[in-house]
């Protein structure tokens, strides 16, 4: 899951907030879920998906036991993971050049350890590393 999307799209929270107090999306919801059912659903308080099992519905809230603690909890629907996506946040893994992607004489960009963008032109290929002849410098 893109994180940036997932910022950019709490910025519209009240309007997303509306929709949810809907009559005709809680029923939406509430026909797809029956007492006894295993759920997945997110814990706003420890910021985490867990599992349970649905005890009861009610007007806005579902009353969950959650698998984990024996817990009893009170959640929005809202928080129900319906469809089983991949909630997971997951941060992007570095990346750089693979030892075929570039040449000696390409001109390649970057960010630098003090966080300005620099470009320069490969003068040199290792394995594990490159040389850059960035204005003058390497």
């Amino acid at each position: 899951m893109n994180y940036s999307q997932i910022l950019a799209q709490l910025k519209t929270a009240s309007a997303f907030d509306r929709t949810l107090d809907e009559p005709g999306w809680m029923l939406a919801v509430q026909a797809r879920l029956q007492p006894g059912q295993a759920i997945e659903y997110f814990d706003s308080q420890a910021n985490t998906a867990r599992t349970g099992q649905l005890l009861e519905l009610r007007r806005k809230q579902a009353l969950v036991l959650d698998s984990g603690t024996g817990q009893r909890w009170l959640i929005p629907y809202a928080a129900i993971n319906l469809d089983g996506a991949d909630v997971e946040i997951r941060e992007k893994p570095r990346q750089g050049l693979g030892g075929n992607e570039g040449a000696i004489g390409d001109r390649v960009g970057f960010v630098g350890r003090d966080q300005q963008e620099r470009s320069g032109r490969v003068i040199r290929l290792n394995d594990k590393t490159v040389t850059l002849d960035c204005a003058g410098q390497q």
